[in-house]
């Protein structure tokens, strides 16, 4: 019996570092009012979807960039999204930089039930880049900065979303996606929609060797497919897109289903809403055959991945009598 779920992917165009939380909210109200003319059911927003993508910018003091953090959801700037959230009946993830009553900095992401209530948190794990001014680099990365290692694990849920009935829900956030550590930890526990923000550049900022524009994309996706087909779930991956304060953004927001297809793809710069209806039930063939864990995992030849962090050199063969 089909379990079908309406999902979107709702690109954000640039987001300027000048503009207000209002014109972001905005935006995604009116993304919310087309999802609901398309009958979707669950809206999936990128990765810092209310701000620009702030941790290209340094700030010496780091209390300083403490504007660009939410104390609390909703707030009266958010309120419209929870409001439209009950007014169609749509569920949606929001990705968020968030200040915790303690004072602490997380790169947050949330899954709103249509009731207005907050179904799952989640706080990125994978920081990448770096916590002090690099003159190195052509444009600055300092997630490391302003953000704290997420202390939620990946959590998954099941929740009662659209017309599928329950749904294992789990969440993960830009950089996240190109670790197999993060989808298997939410493969093992039965996920079947994987929920996924990005802000990712067209260009490697690094400035310490050349990748070429093409593979950035490629990487995105590759590492999407990958964990949707290796732990049998969709995944919706939600970008930011277009040159924001000056830096391309290359959007490129994608679903996926649990074969590692990509069911639709986000083709320009802009707001742009893609959708698919997914077939919940399709997790199960993978889940039962190919990556049927229980069955195949060998979790005995596996300690190196939990025991280990930086790779070392193996052992060097020398032929006898050397």
């Amino acid at each position: 019996m089909a379990r079908r779920l309406t999902v979107a992917a709702a690109q954000l165009g640039p987001i300027q570092k000048a503009e207000g939380r209002d014109v972001a909210v905005g935006r995604m109200v009116r993304l919310m009012e087309r999802a609901h003319q398309r009958g979707v059911e669950v809206v999936v927003f990128p990765e810092l979807a209310l701000t620009t993508f702030f941790p290209r910018w340094y700030e010496e003091d780091r209390a300083a960039a403490d504007n660009w953090f939410e104390a609390a959801l909703p707030s009266n700037e958010t309120a419209p999204l929870f409001e439209a959230a009950r007014k169609y009946g749509i569920a949606f993830h929001l990705g968020y930089a968030e200040k915790t009553p303690e004072g602490r900095h997380f790169n947050t992401a949330v899954f709103v039930h249509p009731s207005g209530e907050i179904v799952l948190k989640y706080r990125k794990v994978h920081l990448p880049g770096h916590a002090e001014y690099d003159p190195v680099r052509k444009v600055q990365h300092l997630e490391k900065r302003y953000f704290e290692v997420g202390d939620l694990g990946f959590p998954v849920v099941r929740a009662p979303v659209g017309g599928a009935g329950p749904v294992n829900v789990g969440m993960l956030i830009c950089n996240d996606r190109r670790w197999p550590e993060a989808w298997r930890v939410l493969g093992l526990q039965s996920v079947e929609l994987v929920m996924l923000g990005y802000n990712t550049p067209s260009l490697n900022m690094d400035n310490r060797g050349f990748e070429a524009h093409h593979l950035r994309v490629l990487h995105s996706h590759l590492s999407i497919q990958a964990g949707c087909y290796q732990n049998a779930t969709f995944g919706v991956a939600a970008a930011k897109a277009g040159v924001e304060d000056g830096h391309e953004l290359f959007g490129h927001s994608i679903i996926v289903n649990p074969q590692g297809e990509i069911m639709a793809q986000a083709t320009s710069w802009d707001d742009e809403l893609i959708t698919a209806d997914c077939d919940l039930e399709m997790c199960r063939l993978g889940r039962e055959t190919i990556f049927n864990f229980a069955a195949h995992r060998r979790v005995e030849a596996y300690a190196r991945i939990t025991a280990q962090t930086g790779a070392q050199p193996p052992a060097e063969w020398q032929p006898r009598g050397a």
